[in-house]
Parts: structure tokens; C-alpha cells; sequence
């Protein structure tokens, strides 16, 4: 397995790993837009925009990961939040997710990032069980106000 960036050709994979993550987290039957427009953000190499990996088993696209880095008031050199993180079920729990986690986490270090957070529902026990493995848990809580 190889961890890479995501590249054009990974477009049709990329989309059904995606659509399964949107899946996951209760957001099914996305318009077909939602998917043009984020792809093409994580392939536009724009300075600050999202970047993104996936792993990669001799052409068969197992998991994916998005990030972003960005600046901090507290952490002079940065961040990098790691907002989307899914794998195909049948390769959970075989180091794909972990693989991917320190992909963004090297790519942030090299950077010059200070920290690699990221958010997970409460009820993610299986995705909580590697998180609690490779980073701590923050007593922060979420709060969001939706704007439109």
C-alpha cells in the first residue's frame, strides 16, 4: 500500500470513497456538483486550499484523507486540521486510517505545523479506538452555528 497524493485519476474512486464518508455521517445522495467542487479544490494546488492522500493498493483506492493547513494565533508556525478521514470497511483496523493520519502529520511537520487536530462524532468507537492510539483527546466541545 502506498500513501500518495491525490491525483486526476483517482476522480471515480476518490468520489465512491467520499460518497461513502458523506454516507457515514448521515449526508447521502449528495448532488453530483458537491463532488465536482471539491475535487477540483483538492487538485487546484492553491496555496492554503484543501490537499489531500489517498492509500493506494496497486490501483485500488482503499481510504482517503483531507486536510488544510492553516494559520494560529497561539502556534506560530501553524496547523493543519484533518477534516475528512475515511476507509473502505473491509480494510478497517489493517493500519489504512493510521497510514493516512501520519501522511497529514509528516506533511504537517514538513510545513512547519505545530499541530494535526480533528473532529469525530461522539458514537465513531471504531475511528475513537485509533484516535485515542495516535493523539489525545481535548476536553473541547464542538459548537456550530449554520449561517444559510
Amino acid at each position: 500500500m502506498e500513501i500518495r497524493p491525490i491525483v486526476a485519476g483517482d476522480r471515480d474512486q476518490w468520489q465512491a470513497l467520499w460518497d461513502g464518508y458523506q454516507t457515514f455521517y448521515g449526508h447521502p445522495d449528495r448532488p453530483q456538483d458537491f463532488f465536482d467542487m471539491a475535487f477540483a479544490r483538492l487538485t487546484s494546488g492553491k496555496p492554503g486550499e484543501f490537499q489531500g492522500f489517498v492509500a493506494d493498493d496497486g490501483g485500488r483506492l482503499l481510504g482517503l484523507t483531507h486536510y488544510v493547513m492553516h494559520p494560529n494565533l497561539w502556534r506560530p508556525g501553524g496547523v493543519c486540521y484533518l477534516q475528512d478521514l475515511f476507509t473502505l470497511p473491509e480494510t478497517r483496523g489493517k493500519g489504512v486510517g493510521r497510514a493516512l493520519i501520519e501522511a497529514v502529520a509528516a506533511e504537517a511537520a514538513a510545513s512547519g505545523a505545530e499541530a494535526v487536530y480533528w473532529l469525530t462524532a461522539e458514537d465513531n468507537y471504531a475511528g475513537r479506538m485509533l484516535y485515542d492510539k495516535v493523539a489525545t483527546r481535548t476536553p473541547f466541545i464542538k459548537y456550530q452555528r449554520d449561517l444559510g
